[in-house]
């Protein structure tokens, strides 16, 4: 009796730990896919993929503009605030173009190189702009990524999806899709000497 009991304890312990590795095996796979959905085509889109060296030449705040500059958008989506245009000498090519901070600054407005954030509160988002301004004017010499293919004349401070970003990205489902397979195979190995056992 105390035997059969054990048994089924054990096949119970078993497809539990079964279908945990299971699980953890589809979560991966929708993880996977989400990435691909998601990050993937914004990394392959981006163009700005090789890294110089920047020097500022100018760095100016213009008039107040509207933000996003795009047809269609919502009102209440739409905030004015100053313009900073930061123009810098590119390294790699000696030509004086414009900075941006990422590759969705200058989709949501080219006219500018920074586009903060929707904020109900002006005096904050006109003090970190002026901030900005004078970090650039300080310090001078900084890397950035340029499209070495020329389809983009301009410069980026940073991309959305670096490949370090994009690595780390699959790296949570690849640790959860391989836990969820040494799982599945040893509730299989159990299994197998559980079987043999019993037959010997």
């Amino acid at each position: 009796m105390l035997a059969k009991k054990l048994v089924t304890a054990q096949k119970r312990g078993e497809t539990r730990a079964l279908c945990l590795g299971l699980g953890m095996v589809a979560c991966s796979m929708m993880m996977y896919f989400f990435i691909g959905i998601t990050i993937v085509p914004f990394y392959t889109k981006s163009v700005w993929t090789t890294e110089s060296v920047c020097k500022v030449l100018k760095a100016n705040i213009k008039d107040q503009v509207l933000c996003p500059n795009s047809e269609g958008s919502d009102d209440e989506d739409i905030f004015p605030y100053p313009c900073l245009q930061v123009w810098v000498n590119l390294t790699a090519s000696g030509q004086e173009v414009m900075l941006y901070q990422t590759e969705d600054t200058l989709e949501r407005n080219p006219k500018c190189s920074y586009v903060p954030g929707k904020s109900e509160n002006s005096n904050e988002v006109q003090t970190r702009i002026e901030t900005i301004a004078s970090n650039f004017k300080k310090y001078q010499t900084f890397p950035c990524y340029y499209d070495p293919g020329g389809t983009q004349t301009n410069v980026i401070l940073s991309r959305l999806y670096p490949p370090k970003g994009l690595l780390f990205a699959f790296l949570w489902p690849t640790l959860m899709f391989t836990g969820g397979c040494l799982i599945i195979v040893l509730v299989k190995i159990s299994q197998y000497v559980s079987v043999l056992s019993a037959w010997q």
